[in-house]
């Protein structure tokens, strides 16, 4: 087999964390004594943008030097003071953000923003903030009055030298960049005519709540929610953070770290860092973390049968598994997950149509996240989205149509099946 080892494989994620001049940053604010009074309600993890000539369309990053980056995301949680993440993990120079507000948007789907209701974002008391390579950076508390799911803009006025080498690419949701200049307090969205779907830097938002928590939907496409709607937040992770706000009093947020094309135990040139090596960074290090849905594996059995193609080949390495080596990587991620103090819990594999030798590989699977009991419990979206009659393939209502990922009603489908009381440790797993 040629699988690499984890050890390996998890050490080469960690990275030093810190900033520099203008604001010197010892640690990143995140880990400062208060963390514990903050919770995360909205993030997103980052991946790479190869660097290769000639890249096909899908990866060329836009043209962000001199220009405002404006942003929407939606807090899951509400609140008086929020503080943003930014990062520059795999930038190879540093990230310049001259300036940065948050302000309320007109909409999950304009660049405008509400007269008014621009606030300055600020790093150690300064307007701008320069972030080393590999490192990040948590902002000042900003006074705002949070809504929870009402869009917020997020601006960025960004170095005159400044490139974008890495994103997270499949955002579901159209961001704006404008022409050259600061536009950051701009209510008009006259000057944002840039469009792309990725999101940029921004990687959380979390929320000044004593009693609230966070639960991390960690994954690949399928809880990315690619081929959801867009601007309409109909990944299975949203539809969940409604039901368990209901629940809770909303005092729960569900946050998305999952990576389109993501696999367990490889990394891709195009498709983030292997789970094993993101877990601790993407998943147990958000503030307030208490319980992490985990649904990972589909890549990893697709990938390794995928042909080699010269040039940008997002599917390398083709990596050889089965299912005792997938389970093996559940295993290290539940380690982790408690000897944190974190529940974890195990979705299984959704049908993705496959040729019986990978098919078999992924029933394997999914019976072992169902009787093994090393999860704190399991969600069945196996169950939830399969034909009955033909269960290696998504119910018709379900599909979205490439057979692999689900339609809006299947993500809906898959919240259905979510024991929200175990997930919010209010009733014993199964209930």
């Amino acid at each position: 087999m040629k699988l690499r080892a984890f050890a390996v494989c998890c050490a080469a994620a960690l990275v030093a964390q810190f900033s520099v001049a203008p604001v010197v940053w010892l640690a990143d604010a995140a880990t400062a004594p208060d963390t514990a009074r903050w919770v995360s309600a909205w993030g997103t993890a980052l991946q790479s943008i190869p660097q290769l000539a000639n890249l096909p369309p899908l990866y060329r990053a836009p043209e962000v030097a001199g220009r405002t980056v404006r942003q929407i995301v939606y807090s899951q949680l509400a609140g008086k003071q929020m503080r943003l993440r930014i990062s520059n993990l795999y930038g190879t120079e540093p990230l310049v953000v001259e300036s940065m507000s948050v302000a309320r948007a007109v909409s999950g789907s304009n660049a405008a923003i509400r007269a008014g209701s621009a606030r300055p974002v600020l790093f150690g008391g300064h307007k701008s903030v320069t972030v080393a390579p590999g490192g990040q950076a948590t902002s000042d508390p900003v006074n705002i009055d949070v809504a929870a799911f009402q869009p917020l803009a997020i601006s960025s006025l960004m170095g005159k030298e400044q490139k974008l080498v890495a994103w997270h690419r499949v955002s579901s949701q159209v961001n704006y960049i404008s022409t050259p200049g600061d536009h950051t307090d701009d209510a008009s969205a006259a000057a944002f005519r840039g469009r792309f779907t990725q999101y940029a830097w921004l990687t959380n938002v979390s929320v000044d709540s004593a009693s609230g928590q966070t639960i991390v939907a960690i994954g690949d496409s399928i809880t990315d929610g690619m081929r959801s709607s867009l601007n309409a937040n109909r990944r299975w992770p949203d539809a969940l953070a409604k039901d368990i706000a209901q629940k809770s009093g909303g005092q729960a947020a569900v946050v998305n770290v999952g990576i389109s094309g993501n696999r367990l135990l490889s990394n891709s040139p195009c498709y983030g860092e292997a789970l094993v090596s993101r877990f601790e960074r993407d998943a147990l290090r958000q503030p307030g973390v208490r319980a992490v849905i985990l649904l990972i594996g589909i890549n990893d059995i697709n990938f390794m049968a995928m042909s080699a193609r010269a040039g940008l080949d997002c599917d390398a390495p083709h990596t050889e598994v089965n299912a005792d080596a997938l389970v093996r990587g559940y295993q290290w991620l539940i380690a982790q997950a408690h000897q944190r103090g974190v529940k974890i819990y195990g979705a299984t594999l959704t049908p993705a149509s496959l040729p019986p030798e990978r098919e078999a590989i992924r029933t394997a699977v999914n019976a072992s996240i169902r009787s093994s009991r090393a999860f704190d419990g399991v969600i069945d979206f196996d169950q939830a989205l399969r034909d009955p009659a033909k269960p290696d393939v998504l119910q018709k209502r379900f599909d979205s149509g490439d057979h692999i990922h689900p339609s809006d009603a299947g993500y809906a489908a898959m919240v259905a099946a979510v024991p929200i009381g175990m997930v919010l440790g209010t009733a014993k797993s199964g209930q």
